[in-house]
């Protein structure tokens, strides 16, 4: 089961570690006036964990991450940098949180809340980016709706 499945119920031991962190992100962005979204492509080649469109326009990129592991075998991060205003990475608090880079943002996350113990510096996207993505993000939450309105219906 992904976290974009749509079920009636999702018990957080159905999700894997990073989706429950994804999930308690998601939900304090919410709580800070932001839309997600998970699993979203920016460009092809690029999947990033948690995508947030802010109250003033703002793009985060948040990547969650379960284990040590999970973030060494991590190859791809650098390229989102250049998808969004400020990157975040999300932990839970087992996490080793000494091993993430100091120029990005650090969220620590259950699958309830999560909190930013770090800010992540601003590097401002330059307007057709901006432009880009936020279209992107648009249109794969409208169709996201309606494929939980409509879920048989494919084109």
């Amino acid at each position: 089961m992904t976290i974009n499945d749509s079920p009636d119920i999702v018990s957080l031991d159905q999700l894997a570690p990073g989706h429950v962190i994804a999930r308690g992100v998601m939900r304090m962005l919410t709580h800070l006036g932001y839309a997600s979204l998970a699993e979203f492509v920016p460009t092809s080649g690029l999947r990033v964990d948690v995508i947030a469109l802010g109250p003033k326009g703002e793009i985060w990129v948040i990547e969650c991450k379960s284990s040590r592991t999970d973030f060494m075998t991590d190859t791809k991060w650098q390229g989102y940098l250049e998808w969004c205003d400020r990157y975040f990475w999300a932990v839970d608090t087992d996490f080793p949180t000494d091993i993430l880079p100091d120029e990005t943002g650090l969220i620590i996350a259950d699958g309830y809340d999560g909190e930013i113990v770090r800010d992540a510096p601003l590097h401002s996207l330059a307007a057709a980016r901006r432009k880009k993505i936020t279209h992107k993000f648009a249109t794969n939450a409208a169709q996201r709706l309606q494929r939980l309105c409509d879920p048989t219906f494919r084109v």
